[in-house]
């Protein structure tokens, strides 16, 4: 490979090798951290999209590359609010991988050099200048006024006096709590049941309309622990309840996934029957010529293979004996006159 480079004496870039083949980065977001790099201070308040506008990098391919920016840690972003109370997204661009606490030491140095920097120009973890030094001085308690409170004012201008709420009567010391029939939320569940109340719980991260509280999955779980012990998979059963719902969305989850649970449920899986086992047959004398010798038969044959073969092709050598020794047939004109006698001469 031949290469030749003149160094320009002016306007240039200095591009990091750490850039320049960085193996998770596209073209388009290396030239457009190169072409930031060489930005002056005052084009670099600008967003980054404005820059990859001004290049032709819009639309999916701005977003490819941003995203590969911000994933190798080349670029920080961080919403903060300004001075007026309006928000704004802070971009900070290097050309080396940092993490976010180094760029948030980076900026907190670029804060304290220049306050007076214009808001969208502010790094992710800088401070904001709006918020004033602390008063000097302990905190102090509020001093109370002499204004009465609204009730009391309330009371001294109205006509009629409240009247006196009777006394309730003494209620129980030590009422006694009656737990619920069949509650036993203590007891531990069995495995399968557990796992279909985990089942059921992670059903909202999949669709927000399958929302179950604890109750409603504790009881539900046992319908899911049923699914569990036929064979089907936690995986297979998320599937099948978030699946195919109605067009018109699910009104009841819990009425939803009791009629899925119920309908849906497959046959439980039937015995595996073993295979019967070959029966073996027993060793029996060849019936062949030469010397004794025995075989295992497979479909009540008397000669093993070997004598097998060679008697078979005894036979056919024999049939084609016969068919050598046989008269050549006749052509077909002597045939036909056979048939049907001699020709007639016609009068």
């Amino acid at each position: 490979m031949l290469r030749h480079a003149i160094a320009p004496s002016r306007r240039y870039t200095k591009a990091s090798h750490d850039v320049v083949r960085h193996p998770r980065l596209t073209s388009d977001a290396k030239i457009l951290l190169l072409y930031v790099q060489g930005l002056t201070t005052e084009s670099a308040d600008k967003p980054l999209s404005e820059h990859a506008r001004k290049l032709g990098i819009t639309g999916r391919a701005y977003q490819k590359a941003k995203e590969l920016l911000v994933v190798n840690g080349f670029l920080h972003e961080r919403r903060q609010q300004g001075v007026r109370g309006l928000w704004a997204t802070a971009q900070l661009l290097s050309n080396v991988s940092l993490t976010p606490a180094e760029a948030a030491t980076v900026c907190l140095g670029r804060a304290s050099e220049g306050s007076e920097a214009p808001e969208t120009a502010m790094c992710p973890g800088a401070p904001d200048p709006a918020v004033g030094e602390p008063a000097i001085g302990e905190p102090v308690d509020r001093v109370v006024g002499g204004q009465l409170p609204v009730d009391e004012e309330r009371e001294k201008n109205s006509p009629h006096p409240p009247s006196e709420a009777k006394p309730d009567p003494d209620p129980d010391p030590d009422p006694e709590v009656k737990p619920e029939p069949g509650a036993a939320p203590d007891a531990p569940l069995p495995p399968d049941v557990a796992e279909g109340e985990r089942v059921l719980l992670s059903l909202r991260h999949a669709c927000r309309e399958l929302y179950l509280g604890a109750k409603e999955a504790r009881t539900l779980a046992a319908l899911a622990a049923e699914w569990l012990r036929r064979g089907i998979t936690a995986a297979q059963l998320r599937r099948v309840l978030t699946s195919e719902l109605p067009d018109g969305g699910v009104r009841s989850a819990v009425g939803f996934l009791r009629y899925r649970l119920v309908h849906k449920l497959p046959e439980e899986p039937r015995p595996e029957v073993p295979a019967p086992k070959p029966v073996v047959a027993a060793m029996i004398p060849c019936a062949g010529p030469g010397e004794e010798h025995l075989f295992r038969p497979a479909r009540g044959e008397e000669l093993c293979g070997p004598c097998g073969r060679a008697e078979a092709r005894r036979f056919w050598l024999r049939q084609r004996e016969l068919a050598e020794g046989q008269p050549a047939p006749l052509p077909w004109r002597e045939r036909f006159a056979a048939v049907n006698g001699p020709r007639v001469e016609p009068c």
